[in-house]
């Protein structure tokens, strides 16, 4: 029969600055045993420390490094040495203590954790130091978020812009074999293997370049043709509901998981019931705390989707006690690339698991939300109003000639206007149609020109 492999064991360590108070630094922590749940591991253990930075060579005090490596079974001794030799008598205890391990059940429950995950960015000193010390492959925040990122990405452009954000992340950890710093001969000669790594690296990040400048003209194109159509993103922290709320707005089997990251491409679906004109949902990939920069920088078609977006919905999960700063995280981002000049609404997602007390304290701080439950049908019908209220503010009336030989574009017309009444004359028809002054604009000069 075969054996299903063991689940990887993970340790949470957190640095606790003094400008981060004990609820955001549990909620943190908490969070990234849900990145590291996301990567199929296990939690097995936390070891936290109040300092005053996160700069020391090995992140924490002696003590607390002790407290870490008696977890993973290290020395708790930052040294590249080999360990000491066993005595007879050492060597003889232990084998004994193996002899009298007990079932494999049991074995299990005793096993020692592989990965000792950080709730920081590490540099590449600070992760062999701890690595060192602990006999455990060490893992930061950064890391674990860019591998999630490489395990999910769906899409070939996904694929390229991870597999960029990764190899970014990658080159300054490279780090010489025991033989690496020898020069190689023949091809390359002079270089040691951690120069032709760094420089294969180079090479494959160029090559990634060009492949994903292709992928996303194609992608610029596609949103070249929507430009003129009415588009809402759903922007929001990791986990908010987007993926909820696109279902429930759009009818479609997008998919919705109760993991961090489970949406990385942005997906485009109609509003449902469709309307004249229709309406555009883009649901895109959540934001986190120190989401890193290079994932940032290479997810530039899921933001351009909000930066062209005519209303961003900012949504929340109102039921987190961290949202507030999960809120700034997501409208610092979007900052970041100018798109907060866009329209937008808070939405205050899973309220079906917030009390009356909680319900009454978000009306009184944000009394222009919107509150509501992905779940409830109701909900998401006033959602859907508001989502057409919006656009018919913008919109005004106006009156459309077609002649007899330019009847081949009135299905572009249905498609971009909503059509009040339609008569005929003895040139064409006449339409009388409602829409964005843009749209019709682009419609007029159409019909002058055809």
């Amino acid at each position: 029969m075969e054996t299903k492999p063991p689940t990887p064991r993970a340790v949470l360590v957190g640095i606790q600055t003094p400008e981060v108070d004990d609820v955001a630094h549990e909620a943190s922590l908490e969070e990234l045993g849900r990145l590291v749940k996301t990567l199929g591991y296990e939690v097995v253990g936390t070891v936290s420390q109040r300092r005053e930075g996160t700069g020391a060579g090995s992140l924490l005090g002696s003590g607390k490094l002790a407290e870490l490596a008696a977890l993973t079974g290290g020395t708790g001794v930052v040294s590249s040495m080999a360990p000491p030799p066993r005595s007879k008598a050492r060597a003889r205890f232990e084998a004994a203590a193996e002899a009298a391990e007990p079932a494999e059940a049991d074995q299990d429950a005793a096993r020692k954790p592989e990965f000792v995950i950080v709730d920081h960015e590490l540099s590449p000193s600070q992760i062999r130091n701890l690595e060192r010390a602990t006999g455990a492959e060490v893992l930061d925040r950064t890391g674990v978020i860019v591998e999630i990122f490489h395990r999910h990405a769906k899409t070939r452009e996904a694929k390229l812009q991870v597999e960029m954000a990764r190899l970014k992340y990658v080159a300054p950890r490279l780090r010489e074999s025991s033989g690496g710093g020898e020069r190689r001969q023949g091809p390359g000669a002079g270089e040691s293997t951690l120069d032709l790594d760094r420089r294969k690296i180079r090479d494959r990040l160029a090559e990634l370049k060009d492949h994903l400048e292709a992928v996303q003209r194609d992608s610029d194109h596609r949103r070249s043709a929507r430009q003129d159509q009415l588009r809402v993103a759903l922007v929001g922290y990791t986990n908010a509901g987007k993926s909820s709320l696109m279902r429930a707005l759009t009818g479609s089997e997008v998919l919705v998981e109760d993991k961090l990251f489970a949406t990385l491409d942005t997906t485009v679906r109609i509003l449902q019931p469709e309307t004249r004109p229709r309406v555009l949902i883009s649901d895109t990939v959540g934001f986190i705390k120190q989401l890193p920069h290079d994932l940032v920088a290479s997810f530039r078609s899921t933001l351009t989707e909000a930066l062209e977006a005519s209303l961003l919905l900012f949504v929340v999960d109102a039921s987190d006690p961290t949202y507030e700063a999960q809120l700034e995280v997501t409208r610092g981002v979007l900052r970041e690339i100018g798109a907060d000049a866009v329209p937008s609404r808070l939405v205050l997602n899973k309220m079906d698991r917030v009390d009356a007390a909680g319900r009454a304290a978000l009306i009184e701080k944000h009394p222009d939300a919107i509150l509501l439950s992905a779940h409830a049908p109701e909900d998401v019908s006033a959602l859907r109003g508001t989502i057409i209220a919006f656009f018919e503010a913008e919109m005004v009336e106006d009156v459309l000639a077609l002649s007899y030989a330019q009847q081949g574009l009135i299905g572009e017309i249905y498609n971009s206007v909503r059509v009040l009444s339609e008569e005929y004359d003895e040139s064409g028809r006449v339409l009388k149609v409602r829409g964005l002054p843009g749209v019709i604009a682009r419609l007029k000069r159409s019909l002058a020109a055809s």
